[in-house]
Formats: structure tokens, sequence, C-alpha cells
């Protein structure tokens, strides 16, 4: 039932989907303005938001009588434009820069648990073993409890050129798995 490779393609589009290098300059702001980043509470509670959406995400179509093939594609349409995003450095989904709170919001969510997340998860699940997602995520969620807990050294290391290079390659490679998230969806 495990597999690796799709373990690595699930943690890397997870990794392309929460962009947490390329928050960087976010999370820098927020530990700025807040005086700290509670690093475990933040990874605790995107974890949480992350696996409650993956396993209640389909109660929540069939709710409302969406196919999952219908939200892939969303999603695909989705992860693609965040792919654009990231590229074109334009922002096509705002968030507010303004809201006063903790590691909880904006951090956890929206920041790293956001739309395109949720949308990636349960296209995902469709498209890869249960474990192989349940383990991506948790591989990310490690990932990004080391960011958070050296955005400080990162911000040093990288330096702006090297977070935006991330940025773009990241952005490349979200619209090469839109593409193909697409066109596993599509009706035959």
């Amino acid at each position: 039932m495990l597999n690796f490779k799709e373990i690595a393609s699930v943690t890397l589009i997870l990794f392309a989907v929460i962009d947490i290098l390329g928050s960087i300059p976010i999370i820098i702001d927020l530990r700025k303005r807040e005086g700290r980043i509670e690093s475990e509470k933040a990874t605790i509670v995107s974890g949480i938001l992350m696996i409650v959406f993956l396993f209640v995400g389909d109660g929540i179509l069939q709710l409302f009588g969406i196919d999952f093939q219908s939200f892939a594609m969303a999603g695909a349409i989705i992860i693609f434009l965040i792919g654009l995003e990231m590229i074109l450095g334009k922002d096509f989904f705002h968030t507010d820069p303004d809201i006063k709170s903790g590691s909880i919001v904006p951090l956890a969510f929206p920041l790293i648990v956001g739309a395109g997340t949720m949308t990636t998860l349960l296209s995902l699940r469709a498209a890869y073993a249960l474990p192989n997602v349940l383990i991506g995520i948790i591989i990310n969620l490690v990932f990004v409890y080391l960011v958070l807990k050296a955005s400080g050294w990162l911000e040093r290391k990288l330096g702006k050129a090297g977070a935006n290079i991330l940025r773009k390659v990241f952005g490349i490679i979200l619209l090469a798995i839109a593409i193909k998230l697409f066109k596993s969806n599509l009706p035959l």
C-alpha cells in the first residue's frame, strides 16, 4: 500500500501549494508584529485542519451534491492560478495583512492551510492512496515546523533573490501538476 513514488509526489505537491518558503517574508513580519511565532501550535493546528478536511471533505461535497471530479477540476484550476501567482508575482488570492492575531490566524489558517491546500488535499485523495497522502502531510508538517522555527536564519541565508527563485521554480512545478490533475479528471 505504501508507495514511495506517491509519497514523494504528494509531498512535493503539498510543499509547492503550502509554499512555506515563499511565505517566509509574511512569517517574519508576523513574528516582528507579534513578538514570536508559536511554531508547535501553528504546526499542530495546520495538521488537524488538513487531516480533518482530508476525511470530511468528501462528506461536505456530498452535502452540496458535488461530484469529486468536478471538485478536482476546480482544484486543478486553483492550483494553476496559484502557480501563475508564484511565477508572475501577482496576487490573485488576497489575504488581509492587517489581521492582528497569533499563530493560528493568519499563520495556520489561511497561510499554511488555505483554500489551495484544502482543494489540493481532496484532489490528492482522488489520485493517490490515503496512507501515502497522510505521510505526505506529516512530512510537510515537519518541514513547516522547521521553517517556522528557523525563519530568522532562513531570511538571512536566502535573501530576497533566493526566495524569489524558489517561488518561481515551485510555481512552474504547480502549473505542471495542475495540468496533470486536470487531464486525469477529464471525463472520457
